[in-house]
């Protein structure tokens, strides 16, 4: 990449109900930002206010940010993935870096992602080699989901791979250009391609606050992340059909030829009533996946968008200028 006058990076940072980690993320982001300037780019900060429902908008608009700040301000909870989105789709500069407010993953990486930037690469990517700070079945859910949705999709998904990343202005126009509503934005990052480099590193533990994913939305996601992507889970029903009818079959010309030497005896209770409730359970499985998939479309034929923006605030950096 090679450097230009006035190039910019843009820090998009989601944000619901951080207003105790915002004075955190001042203090470790403001060495960052120097960085950011030695390296010959402007940064600039682009939060978006998921609809907290504490203090985070005061908390970001009375700090002395020694960047410009952008404050998107959206009308409801619409959830992290909408924010990502509404996010890039405000930003209109020469590379942008997704992060968290919480600081688990290290904002002192940034510099290193630059200097990638700097050697052509358009995807840089934050892999955690250590998730020791998670509990054990986050970290075992995490890989079976990763596996499990590499297994069945055309479109593979990074390991350990969040969307702590860099991307260059390319890379964000063609993730703007999917015009899909409901957006698993790992897999998005991942569908529009670009080669990625990847920088290891510990995941820490939060600054301050919970996650704000419980175990229900952690599971919706996955359902979400493999539905988006996959069409495994509907094609598979017809696998399973084709042996259920084939097994049916063998069974009954098993009991045909046994009447037929055997004479007739009297059916067992039990196993019919074994045979049934599992045949009724697979319909019930089967048309659940059916529901996965049928709700997507019928969310997707809607077109209402991924997010409302309630205001577009520029909170300009202390004293006027990015020098501070």
């Amino acid at each position: 990449m090679t450097q230009t006058a006035d190039q910019t990076l843009a820090i998009i940072v989601p944000a619901y109900n951080e207003e105790d980690a915002i004075p955190v993320f001042l203090r470790v982001m403001t060495p960052v930002f120097d960085d950011i300037r030695a390296s010959g780019l402007t940064p600039r900060l682009v939060f978006v206010n998921d609809g907290s429902r504490d203090a985070t908008v005061q908390a970001i608009a009375a700090a002395d940010w020694p960047v410009d700040v952008q404050l998107l301000c959206l009308s409801r909870n619409f959830g992290k993935e909408a924010a990502l989105t509404a996010g890039l789709a405000h930003v209109d500069d020469d590379a942008v870096v997704v992060m968290d407010a919480d600081l688990q993953d290290p904002p002192e990486l940034i510099a290193q992602m630059i200097a990638h930037w700097r050697k052509g690469a358009k995807v840089v990517l934050g892999r955690r080699t250590d998730r020791s700070e998670d509990g054990p079945l986050k970290r075992k859910s995490a890989q079976w989901f990763y596996r499990l949705h590499n297994q069945i999709s055309s479109i593979e998904i990074p390991y350990n791979v969040g969307d702590f990343r860099l991307m260059d202005r390319r890379v964000v126009e063609a993730v703007n250009q999917l015009p899909e509503n409901r957006r698993f934005m790992k897999g998005i990052f991942a569908w529009v391609g670009f080669e990625p480099v990847f920088i290891d590193y510990k995941r820490e533990r939060r600054s301050v606050g919970r996650s704000k994913f419980s175990g229900w939305k952690l599971w919706r996601f996955a359902v979400e992340g493999i539905t988006s992507f996959s069409e495994v889970p509907l094609i598979m029903w017809t696998y399973l059909g084709a042996l259920i009818s084939m097994l049916a079959f063998l069974y009954a010309s098993y009991i045909v030829i046994s009447t037929l030497i055997f004479g007739a005896d009297t059916p067992g209770y039990a196993s019919m009533i074994t045979v049934v409730l599992f045949l009724g359970g697979i319909q019930v499985l089967g048309i659940g996946i059916l529901g996965e998939y049928l709700g997507r479309v019928y969310s997707e034929v809607k077109r209402r968008p991924s997010f409302v923006i309630a205001e577009d605030l520029h909170i300009p950096a202390r004293g006027g200028s990015d020098d501070g």
